[in-house]
């Protein structure tokens, strides 16, 4: 067995040999021991023989008769020695046992702690987690267990997963901030104004205000998405419906804004039934459109699809031909206010949180969302929806 295997032992079959190992090593050492004692005393109550004795044990020793003196000499002497021989061999027993005990009970509380030393470490670094330091990793050690390893793999997935939520969590409070300090400063600053008398009260300035705390309830409503979708409550109630009627509708209310920023939808939606929550999937496709909108206005084609897989979920997938998705595609839906460009504006970029609010209604139905770039230009969005069974009423 080599020591890359001996490594990979599962702790209980590593605990089992070192037991084992002990317990050998303790009898061997007993039995070694008193053996040798054993030998020793034998070879001293030789010694101790008379010389008329001494012979008659040789000739026995050697197989030969020795004479009936000599043998009635070495059988009384060795009655005599018989008992104190005895006692000496059990005393022996004894200290030999309790030293062989001891130093095999050494040799496993050194095994025990050298198994023991990474959940030690382990213990320390989460009481760094506890306290609010994520960047605590531990080093599992050579030779270490099966099991060790798979827990150290696991607290320092844990300890990173923890970090960058923290990470995303100061980059969200932050990009709140930012978000809602425009718009309410604005809102301040022309009330103030009004009220000072410096603004006039007139319907115009008032319908620019009424714009900023609509997009202050955009923001106010993505974030409440979001965390419903954290929450696992995003989808209450599902029911059978059609994808592809649902994106008609989505497309035909949206026909202005598409108007607007200079798209024309072209659709190929064919059947896709599936159990879902219509009025996400709407929030969903209408938060697409608003994107490709928004971002793809020079593309002048907006293609919308939708299709049935043959394992049951269902596909909507907009196609566009504007500038696509930067190198750094993975944090456009993943990052809650991600902005391709930093310089953009709140009526250019929009609150930034579009594709993670789908991203979240994605998940909630239990699929996912992909982005990629198209080969000639442009961005190609797919949500993916997977099927799930609706409860019976009643």
């Amino acid at each position: 067995m080599t020591l890359r295997r001996i490594r990979a032992l599962p702790l209980a079959t590593l605990t089992a040999a070192a037991i084992v190992t002990m317990l050998l090593l303790s009898v061997g050492m007993a039995y070694i021991g008193v053996t040798w004692y054993s030998a020793y005393l034998e070879e001293n109550n030789n010694n101790s023989l008379p010389p008329e004795a001494a012979e008659a044990y040789r000739l026995v020793n050697e197989g030969l008769v020795p004479d009936a003196e000599g043998l009635r000499i070495v059988v009384e002497h060795l009655n005599a020695l018989s008992a104190p021989t005895d006692f000496k061999v059990q005393i022996a027993t004894l200290v030999i046992g309790i030293v062989s005990a001891l130093l095999s009970a050494l040799i496993g509380v050194w095994l025990a702690r050298r198994i023991a030393r990474p959940l030690e470490e382990l213990t320390m670094a989460a009481e760094v987690l506890k306290s609010g330091d994520f960047s605590a990793r531990v080093a599992a050690p050579p030779g270490t267990t099966r099991e060790v390893t798979s827990l150290v793999q696991t607290f320092n997935a844990l300890a990173t997963s923890l970090e960058n939520m923290e990470n995303r969590l100061r980059f969200n409070n932050m990009s709140v901030a930012h978000e809602l300090r425009t718009p309410l400063t604005v809102l301040q600053g022309a009330l103030q104004g009004m009220i000072d008398g410096v603004f006039p009260m007139d319907r115009r300035i008032i319908a620019d205000l009424l714009l900023q705390v609509e997009g202050l309830g955009r923001i106010v409503e993505d974030l409440r998405t979001l965390s419903l979708a954290i929450g696992q409550k995003l989808v209450m109630q599902r029911e059978e419906l059609d994808v592809a009627v649902e994106v008609a509708a989505v497309l035909s209310a949206a026909k202005p804004m598409l108007e607007a920023g200079g798209l024309v939808p072209e659709t190929d939606l064919r059947p896709a039934l599936i159990a879902a929550d219509p009025a996400r999937i709407r929030q969903a496709v209408l938060a697409l459109l608003q994107n490709a909108a928004r971002y793809a206005s020079t593309g002048g084609v907006l293609r919308c699809e939708t299709e049935a897989q043959p394992d049951g979920h269902v596909t909507i997938r907009v196609l566009d031909r504007g500038p696509g998705f930067p190198e750094d595609m993975q944090a456009v839906a993943v990052n809650p206010f991600w902005r391709g460009d930093a310089s953009r504006s709140r009526e250019t970029g929009g609150t930034g949180l579009g594709l993670s609010v789908v991203q979240a209604i994605a998940a909630a139905h239990g699929g996912r969302l992909d982005i990629a770039n198209r080969e000639g230009g442009g961005a190609a969005v797919t949500l993916h929806l997977r099927p799930v069974a609706v409860p019976p009423i009643g």
